[in-house]
């Protein structure tokens, strides 16, 4: 892997947040309504008026996007209007709550989904590879919030095995196997679409791996099973697999919102949600900004994978 490979994807990840924070502040700027702090019918019109100034709202949004860029590439990302506090240590106490939850999920995809779809993709048409491909298929189609709710009724309310929601039960703040306990429910509901895509991905990147003549060559050598699988057929059918799971890393984070809120948990997806009916517009940008860092991030790591699965992306480096 050569620097200008670096440089280049650094670059790219740049020009990727400068766009989203660009776009992100119009449209919320230009959306219908502002900021519930206005909403208040007992406001007059003065008190509107000073409430306005104090936020830098009757400034021309031009104005307004200079002084948020300004801010922003010193790190400051303003104070919400909502809390009152300045919007980085609002979002610093929620992220490691989405950390747990988004983290757990991301592995439970993985450890599920790839052995999965490996076996699968190495048995075409077998009972297995039907079973898996449906269920898949089943999971990728089904809402999130329908699924939460199921999980819910049925584990939670009928057989009252988990707790419905919230990350600690009350007076269990710091409890490691009451965390777990109320973990499970959301990160299965996050991660199932997850693994039905990963799953898919990997069965049909193995499909056209195993074909390969270098696989039967191998195999016609007496190459082992463990190291036909995970040697030359996993690892030569990674590249898309790591592009999958690195689109994934949105979902989990996006998809954390609705998730978050069925079960309460206490993360940035909740935040999210609390940030846009309140039209608080720092803790929104600040957010998006924090998700797309994260997006960007994980998937310059990515980027930073192929050079070593493929020495033709190395060459092309």
């Amino acid at each position: 892997m050569t620097l200008s490979y670096l440089l280049k994807r650094v670059f790219h990840a740049l020009i990727v947040l400068v766009m989203v924070g660009i776009i992100t502040f119009f449209v919320v700027r230009l959306a219908p309504g502002g900021p519930s702090l206005l909403a208040d019918p007992k406001l007059s019109a003065i008190e509107r008026q000073a409430i306005e100034e104090r936020l830098g709202l009757n400034d021309s949004l031009p104005v307004q996007f200079s002084k948020w860029a300004g801010q922003t590439v010193r790190g400051n990302l303003g104070s919400s209007f909502l809390y009152g506090a300045p919007t980085v240590d609002i979002i610093m106490t929620r992220l490691p709550n989405t950390l747990i939850l988004a983290g757990t999920s991301l592995l439970l995809t993985l450890v599920v989904a790839l052995p999965l779809g490996l076996a699968s993709g190495l048995r075409p048409g077998s009972a297995f590879d039907r079973i898996t491909s449906t269920v898949s298929l089943v999971f990728v189609a089904v809402p999130v919030f329908w699924f939460g709710l199921l999980l819910i009724i049925l584990f939670a309310v009928t057989w009252r095995i988990l707790p419905a929601g919230g990350m600690n039960t009350a007076g269990q703040e710091g409890n490691l196997p009451d965390l777990l306990r109320h973990l499970i429910l959301p990160a299965v509901v996050l991660s199932a679409a997850s693994i039905a895509e990963i799953l898919r991905y990997t069965r049909s990147s193995t499909r056209t791996v195993s074909t390969q003549d270098y696989v039967r060559t191998a195999r016609a050598k007496g190459v082992g099973q463990w190291a036909l699988r995970y040697r030359h057929i996993l690892r030569n059918a990674a590249i898309p697999i790591l592009t999958a799971v690195g689109l994934q890393l949105p979902r989990l984070i996006g998809g954390a919102a609705i998730t978050e809120t069925i079960f309460g948990w206490p993360g940035m997806g909740r935040l999210s949600v609390e940030a846009a009916l309140g039209r608080d517009y720092p803790l929104i940008m600040g957010i998006t900004l924090f998700v797309a860092l994260a997006v960007v991030t994980f998937n310059l790591l990515i980027d930073l994978m192929y050079p070593w699965l493929d020495p033709r992306v190395r060459a092309e480096g």
